[in-house]
C-alpha cells in the first residue's frame, strides 16, 4: 500500500479499483493529449472501427454503459467529424454509428499515441501482469451482482 492511500480505502473493493482507474485513465489522457481526444474517446472509436458499423445498443451493451451515457461521449466525435449515425436500413428503429474518413485518420492518429501508453504501462507493471490484470478485471465485468429478491 502506497503512503498515499487511506487505511479506509483498502478495505472497499469499488473504492480500490476507482482508485487505480483514475490513476491509469490519466496517465493514458495525458499520453493522449496530443491527439485532442481522451483516452475514452480513443476507446470508443476503436470500438466503432472494429465493430462493422456496430448499433448503438451493442457498443453500450459491450462497454457496459447505458445509451444516454454512450450519446453523450459520442457527440464531440460526431460534432468534430470523426463520427456519423445512421438508421439501420432493416430497422429504423436501430441507430448504427461508423467513422468518417477523418475519423480513420484520426484513429491512427490516436493508435500510435496509445501504443506508447500500452507499452509503458507494460514496461512498469510487466507483459504477464498486464495481461493477467485484463482476463481478471474481464471477468469481473462478467459477474451478476444482482442482489437476490427479497
Amino acid at each position: 500500500m502506497s503512503k498515499d492511500t487511506l487505511p479506509g480505502l483498502t478495505l472497499c473493493n469499488n473504492a480500490m479499483l476507482r482508485r487505480a482507474a483514475r490513476k491509469l485513465g490519466q496517465f493514458y489522457d495525458d499520453v493522449m493529449a496530443p491527439s485532442g481526444l481522451k483516452a475514452t474517446q480513443q476507446g470508443l472509436l476503436y470500438q466503432i472501427h472494429i465493430g462493422n458499423e456496430p448499433a448503438m445498443g451493442a457498443i453500450a451493451a459491450s462497454l457496459i454503459m447505458d445509451l444516454s451515457a454512450l450519446g453523450h461521449t459520442l457527440k464531440p466525435l460526431i460534432r468534430d467529424g470523426y463520427v456519423e449515425t445512421f438508421a439501420d436500413p432493416d430497422d429504423r428503429r436501430i441507430k448504427r454509428v461508423r467513422l468518417t474518413p477523418r475519423g480513420l485518420v484520426k484513429l491512427d492518429e490516436a493508435m500510435k499515441l496509445w501504443s506508447v501508453a500500452q507499452q509503458r504501462f507494460e514496461d512498469v507493471v510487466g507483459k504477464d501482469q498486464a495481461a493477467k490484470l485484463r482476463a481478471a478485471l474481464d471477468d469481473i465485468a462478467a459477474l451478476d451482482f444482482d442482489l437476490p429478491a427479497s
